[in-house]
Protein backbone atom coordinates (compact mmCIF):
# COMPACT_ATOMS: atom_id res chain seq x y z
CA UNK A 1 0.00 0.00 0.00
CA UNK A 2 0.90 3.19 -1.28
CA UNK A 3 1.67 6.73 1.32
CA UNK A 4 -0.64 7.90 -1.67
CA UNK A 5 -3.32 5.59 -0.60
CA UNK A 6 -3.09 5.46 2.98
CA UNK A 7 -3.42 9.53 2.90
CA UNK A 8 -6.33 8.86 0.42
CA UNK A 9 -7.72 6.49 2.61
CA UNK A 10 -7.23 7.97 5.70
CA UNK A 11 -9.11 11.40 4.64
CA UNK A 12 -12.14 9.26 2.96
CA UNK A 13 -11.94 7.58 6.47
CA UNK A 14 -12.22 10.78 8.28
CA UNK A 15 -14.62 12.50 6.47
CA UNK A 16 -16.85 9.50 6.63
CA UNK A 17 -16.88 9.54 10.59
CA UNK A 18 -17.57 12.53 10.24
CA UNK A 19 -21.11 12.73 8.51
CA UNK A 20 -22.11 9.51 10.17
CA UNK A 21 -21.26 10.76 13.97
CA UNK A 22 -22.91 14.01 13.14
CA UNK A 23 -26.02 11.59 11.60
CA UNK A 24 -26.11 9.43 15.03
CA UNK A 25 -26.14 12.85 16.97
CA UNK A 26 -25.04 13.92 20.44
CA UNK A 27 -26.18 10.91 22.47
CA UNK A 28 -23.83 8.85 20.32
CA UNK A 29 -20.65 10.80 20.83
CA UNK A 30 -22.19 11.11 24.90
CA UNK A 31 -22.21 7.50 24.68
CA UNK A 32 -25.19 7.67 26.86
CA UNK A 33 -25.81 4.05 27.04
CA UNK A 34 -24.07 0.69 26.85
CA UNK A 35 -24.95 0.13 23.11
CA UNK A 36 -24.00 3.73 22.29
CA UNK A 37 -20.66 2.78 24.02
CA UNK A 38 -19.88 -0.34 22.26
CA UNK A 39 -20.85 1.77 19.22
CA UNK A 40 -18.16 4.28 19.26
CA UNK A 41 -15.81 1.87 19.65
CA UNK A 42 -16.72 -0.44 16.72
CA UNK A 43 -17.17 2.73 14.62
CA UNK A 44 -13.29 3.67 15.48
CA UNK A 45 -11.64 0.18 15.28
CA UNK A 46 -13.58 -0.36 11.88
CA UNK A 47 -12.02 2.97 10.44
CA UNK A 48 -8.52 1.93 11.66
CA UNK A 49 -9.09 -1.35 10.08
CA UNK A 50 -10.45 1.06 6.75
CA UNK A 51 -7.00 3.29 6.60
CA UNK A 52 -4.09 0.40 7.26
CA UNK A 53 -5.48 -2.96 6.31
CA UNK A 54 -4.98 -4.51 3.07
CA UNK A 55 -7.57 -7.46 3.37
CA UNK A 56 -10.22 -4.93 2.59
CA UNK A 57 -10.81 -2.20 -0.10
CA UNK A 58 -12.26 1.35 0.68
CA UNK A 59 -15.39 1.08 -0.56
CA UNK A 60 -15.94 -2.53 1.57
CA UNK A 61 -15.09 -0.65 4.38
CA UNK A 62 -16.88 2.62 3.98
CA UNK A 63 -19.53 0.42 3.31
CA UNK A 64 -19.49 -1.33 6.74
CA UNK A 65 -19.60 1.95 8.44
CA UNK A 66 -22.26 3.23 6.61
CA UNK A 67 -24.24 -0.03 7.37
CA UNK A 68 -24.01 0.03 11.13
CA UNK A 69 -24.45 3.71 11.63
CA UNK A 70 -27.39 2.88 9.89
CA UNK A 71 -28.14 0.36 11.78
CA UNK A 72 -28.12 2.09 14.98
CA UNK A 73 -29.74 5.18 13.64
CA UNK A 74 -32.50 2.95 13.09
CA UNK A 75 -32.37 1.57 16.83
CA UNK A 76 -32.10 5.19 18.38
CA UNK A 77 -35.56 5.90 16.10
CA UNK A 78 -37.18 2.95 16.81
CA UNK A 79 -36.48 3.83 20.36
CA UNK A 80 -38.01 6.91 20.16
CA UNK A 81 -41.00 6.07 18.90
CA UNK A 82 -41.64 2.81 21.34
CA UNK A 83 -41.38 2.94 25.21
CA UNK A 84 -41.14 -1.08 25.38
CA UNK A 85 -38.35 -0.89 22.87
CA UNK A 86 -36.32 1.75 24.53
CA UNK A 87 -36.61 -0.78 27.74
CA UNK A 88 -34.70 -3.00 25.78
CA UNK A 89 -32.33 -1.31 23.79
CA UNK A 90 -31.14 1.44 26.64
CA UNK A 91 -31.97 -0.76 29.83
CA UNK A 92 -34.15 0.71 32.77
CA UNK A 93 -32.34 2.63 36.03
CA UNK A 94 -32.06 0.65 39.00
CA UNK A 95 -32.38 1.39 42.82
CA UNK A 96 -29.33 0.34 44.13
CA UNK A 97 -30.13 1.90 47.79
CA UNK A 98 -33.50 3.33 49.15
CA UNK A 99 -33.74 4.68 52.41
CA UNK A 100 -30.32 4.13 53.17
CA UNK A 101 -30.86 0.37 53.01
CA UNK A 102 -28.60 -1.24 50.33
CA UNK A 103 -30.92 -3.91 47.94
CA UNK A 104 -28.45 -6.79 47.46
CA UNK A 105 -30.37 -8.67 44.85
CA UNK A 106 -30.79 -5.32 42.48
CA UNK A 107 -26.21 -4.72 43.34
CA UNK A 108 -25.96 -8.78 42.25
CA UNK A 109 -28.08 -8.19 39.13
CA UNK A 110 -25.90 -5.75 38.07
CA UNK A 111 -22.86 -7.53 39.14
CA UNK A 112 -21.28 -5.26 41.50
CA UNK A 113 -20.08 -5.51 44.47
CA UNK A 114 -20.55 -3.46 48.06
CA UNK A 115 -16.92 -2.19 46.91
CA UNK A 116 -17.99 -0.90 43.88
CA UNK A 117 -21.01 0.98 45.19
CA UNK A 118 -18.87 2.65 48.11
CA UNK A 119 -17.06 4.24 44.70
CA UNK A 120 -19.60 4.80 42.88
CA UNK A 121 -20.94 6.52 46.17
CA UNK A 122 -17.33 8.42 46.52
CA UNK A 123 -17.26 9.56 43.32
CA UNK A 124 -20.94 11.61 44.37
CA UNK A 125 -19.25 12.89 47.55
CA UNK A 126 -20.93 10.41 49.78
CA UNK A 127 -18.91 7.93 52.60
CA UNK A 128 -21.92 6.03 53.79
CA UNK A 129 -25.17 4.55 51.77
CA UNK A 130 -26.74 5.79 55.76
CA UNK A 131 -26.65 9.43 54.09
CA UNK A 132 -28.70 8.56 50.92
CA UNK A 133 -32.22 8.04 49.92
CA UNK A 134 -32.27 6.84 46.77
CA UNK A 135 -29.23 5.85 44.61
CA UNK A 136 -30.03 4.70 41.08
CA UNK A 137 -27.96 3.33 39.26
CA UNK A 138 -28.77 4.30 35.28
CA UNK A 139 -28.31 3.07 31.93
CA UNK A 140 -24.93 4.73 31.08
CA UNK A 141 -23.56 3.17 34.38
CA UNK A 142 -23.23 6.87 36.68
CA UNK A 143 -24.81 6.56 39.70
CA UNK A 144 -27.68 8.91 40.89
CA UNK A 145 -27.75 10.00 44.49
CA UNK A 146 -30.10 11.52 46.28
CA UNK A 147 -28.94 12.34 50.14
CA UNK A 148 -31.69 12.12 52.99
CA UNK A 149 -33.27 15.56 53.44
CA UNK A 150 -31.76 16.43 56.93
CA UNK A 151 -28.27 16.04 54.89
CA UNK A 152 -29.19 18.26 51.76
CA UNK A 153 -27.70 21.90 51.66
CA UNK A 154 -30.29 24.90 52.70
CA UNK A 155 -31.26 26.66 49.35
CA UNK A 156 -32.34 30.26 49.35
CA UNK A 157 -35.70 29.06 49.62
CA UNK A 158 -35.16 27.51 52.15
CA UNK A 159 -34.03 30.41 54.24
CA UNK A 160 -36.10 33.04 52.38
CA UNK A 161 -33.18 34.65 50.93
CA UNK A 162 -34.20 37.32 47.89
CA UNK A 163 -33.63 35.92 44.48
CA UNK A 164 -32.80 37.37 41.26
CA UNK A 165 -34.00 35.75 38.27
CA UNK A 166 -31.62 34.64 35.38
CA UNK A 167 -32.42 35.48 32.13
CA UNK A 168 -28.88 34.10 30.36
CA UNK A 169 -26.33 31.98 30.73
CA UNK A 170 -22.79 33.11 30.93
CA UNK A 171 -21.96 33.63 27.32
CA UNK A 172 -18.70 34.44 25.11
CA UNK A 173 -17.81 37.39 23.61
CA UNK A 174 -14.37 37.44 22.35
CA UNK A 175 -12.57 33.94 21.88
CA UNK A 176 -8.41 33.83 20.27
CA UNK A 177 -8.31 37.96 20.31
CA UNK A 178 -12.01 37.62 17.64
CA UNK A 179 -15.49 39.22 18.65
CA UNK A 180 -18.02 36.22 18.20
CA UNK A 181 -20.51 38.39 15.97
CA UNK A 182 -23.61 35.84 16.57
CA UNK A 183 -23.49 36.30 20.81
CA UNK A 184 -23.36 39.97 20.62
CA UNK A 185 -26.59 40.13 18.40
CA UNK A 186 -28.14 36.91 20.83
CA UNK A 187 -27.29 39.09 23.93
CA UNK A 188 -28.37 42.28 22.60
CA UNK A 189 -24.97 43.68 23.47
CA UNK A 190 -23.07 46.57 20.77
CA UNK A 191 -19.32 46.66 20.17
CA UNK A 192 -19.25 50.06 21.65
CA UNK A 193 -20.50 48.60 25.10
CA UNK A 194 -17.68 45.75 24.58
CA UNK A 195 -14.94 48.21 23.54
CA UNK A 196 -15.80 50.58 26.64
CA UNK A 197 -16.10 47.71 29.02
CA UNK A 198 -12.43 46.71 27.83
CA UNK A 199 -11.10 50.30 28.18
CA UNK A 200 -12.12 50.06 31.64
CA UNK A 201 -10.27 46.95 32.47
CA UNK A 202 -6.96 48.51 31.09
CA UNK A 203 -7.77 46.88 27.45
CA UNK A 204 -7.17 49.17 24.51
CA UNK A 205 -6.76 46.20 21.77
CA UNK A 206 -9.20 43.11 21.24
CA UNK A 207 -5.84 41.20 20.28
CA UNK A 208 -5.01 41.44 24.09
CA UNK A 209 -7.83 39.51 25.07
CA UNK A 210 -7.61 35.80 24.75
CA UNK A 211 -11.34 35.04 26.15
CA UNK A 212 -14.27 37.37 27.55
CA UNK A 213 -17.41 36.26 28.88
CA UNK A 214 -20.49 38.07 29.18
CA UNK A 215 -21.47 36.95 33.13
CA UNK A 216 -25.09 36.51 34.64
CA UNK A 217 -25.33 39.83 36.47
CA UNK A 218 -23.93 41.85 33.09
CA UNK A 219 -20.28 41.96 34.51
CA UNK A 220 -17.67 41.11 31.70
CA UNK A 221 -15.06 38.34 32.43
CA UNK A 222 -11.85 39.07 30.63
CA UNK A 223 -8.87 36.76 30.37
CA UNK A 224 -5.64 38.17 28.54
CA UNK A 225 -3.30 36.64 26.80
CA UNK A 226 -0.26 38.15 28.93
CA UNK A 227 -1.83 36.23 31.78
CA UNK A 228 -1.26 32.80 30.89
CA UNK A 229 2.47 33.95 30.18
CA UNK A 230 5.26 33.00 32.95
Amino acid sequence: MTYGEILFRTATSFVTLLVLTRLLGKKQVGHLTFFNYVTGITLGSTTAEIIVSRQITLLQGISSLVLWSLMAFIIALTGLRSVRAREILDGQPTILIKQGKILEKALAKQHLNIDDLSMLLRNKDVFSPEEVEFAILEPDGQLSVLRKEELLPATKKDIKAPVTPVYRIPTELIVDGRIVEKNLVKMDVSVVWLNQQLKKAGIHSMDQVFYAELQLDGTLYIDKYQDSIP
